[in-house]
């Protein structure tokens, strides 16, 4: 039977992320994915956006890792030439009703969160930084940006791969034995191939709670088991774009979403979304009659748009836990010696990808 030291489940800007890492240190690294090509799922379908860490609950891993990871992931693209933008972004408060929960966030991010840079600005202030956004009020994040995440998986898989990963790519895993004294033995769908690894990483993205549950863990016992949360995005054609920077409302109360914001690529396109919207199965189909939703929902703190230059672009599904944040555990406890899960990474995981990683080497070393 063929084995390997690490077997790293998924291909997406996480898995990715571990496996670049983990080259540094280790040899004998699989990466798995049941796709045809890297990131296909999540990664490949999101805002892009390198967040400052301003939302998440205060000690919780996103909170820490959106943090420390922003500062990593603007250092790792400036030394691999990987393209990216500190755009800045606006969080805005659109009536005077809506300033006490803009101060209570910026609070939050500041004093909690350890957020640097933050500044609470008037409206005649954020008139100033986009001339385009109607507010009362505003948080200016001047660190916040941009990355094309295409190309940030493209430099992570090259170096990964010149350190000897290999990558087997549509080769989707159904079956995991724990042996005895350690290490897993995987089975590979629709074959009878079988191998054996000493550590396995759980980084699959909308399956891993189903990966999780493969290798004996109860996910509803353990507050494992994933919702999806479908977002729309809307282009938008208009000339000159509206506004050339992030813009966001301010986020729903329960943060189940940050409300339908306007982005801008690294080409300058403007798009609006995510919305959120619950599914039970993987759909990438955009909804065009959403359009006027959008329209009024971008309209309430964005100037002059026009509502026949919006068009549907594209869709992402989030994978959702009940609890909310991260998790991320070697589950040792569970007797599961070297099975590192990685389950719930939604946003802020672009961000954080590098600290993630880290994360998980460390795991790794304990093992």
């Amino acid at each position: 039977m063929d084995s390997v030291k690490i077997t790293i489940i998924g291909s997406g800007v996480i898995g990715l992320s571990i496996a670049a890492e983990l080259s540094k240190y280790h040899a004998d690294i699989l990466l798995v994915e049941r796709h045809g090509k890297q990131g296909q799922e999540t990664s490949s379908r999101s805002s892009e956006v390198i967040h400052s860490g301003i939302y998440y609950k205060n000690n919780s891993l996103k909170a820490k890792l959106c943090v420390e990871g922003a500062a990593l992931l603007y250092e790792y693209c400036e030394k691999n030439s990987v393209a990216h933008l500190k755009t800045g972004k606006l969080i805005v408060a659109v009536t005077k009703e809506e300033r006490e929960d803009l101060e209570s966030l910026f609070k939050h991010g500041t004093d909690e969160n350890g957020v640097k840079n933050l500044r609470l600005i008037d409206a005649a202030e954020a008139a100033k930084i986009d001339p385009c956004i109607k507010a009362a009020a505003a948080i200016h994040s001047p660190d916040t940006g941009i990355v094309d995440s295409h190309s940030l998986m493209s430099r992570l898989s090259t170096e990964a791969a010149a350190k000897g990963v290999v990558f087997s790519f549509n080769t989707e895993i159904n079956f995991i034995e724990k042996k005895t004294p350690g290490g897993y033995i995987l089975g590979v769908k629709d074959s009878d191939y079988r191998f054996f690894s000493h550590i396995v990483i759980n980084a699959s993205g909308l399956s891993s709670d189903r990966v999780a549950s493969m290798a004996g863990i109860d996910v509803d016992e353990a507050g494992y088991r994933l919702s999806y949360c479908k977002g729309s995005y809307f282009t938008y054609s208009g000339t000159p774009p509206p506004c050339r920077m992030l813009v966001y409302p301010l986020p729903e109360r329960q943060l189940k979403g940050l409300g339908i914001h306007a982005t801008v690529d690294m080409a300058g396109r403007l798009r609006f979304g995510p919305d959120t919207e619950d599914v039970d199965e993987i759909d990438y189909r955009v909804d065009a009659g959403k359009g006027q939703m959008f329209f009024e929902s971008a309209s309430k703190y964005i100037k002059n748009l026009k509502r026949d230059a919006l068009a549907a672009d594209m869709a992402g599904v989030r994978p959702k836990l009940k609890g909310g944040d991260f998790i991320i555990t070697h589950e040792h406890l569970r007797g599961l010696e070297g099975f590192i899960n990685l389950i719930g990474i939604e946003s802020p995981g672009l961000t954080a990808c590098i600290s993630i990683a880290r994360m998980v080497s460390a795991m790794v070393r304990d093992v």
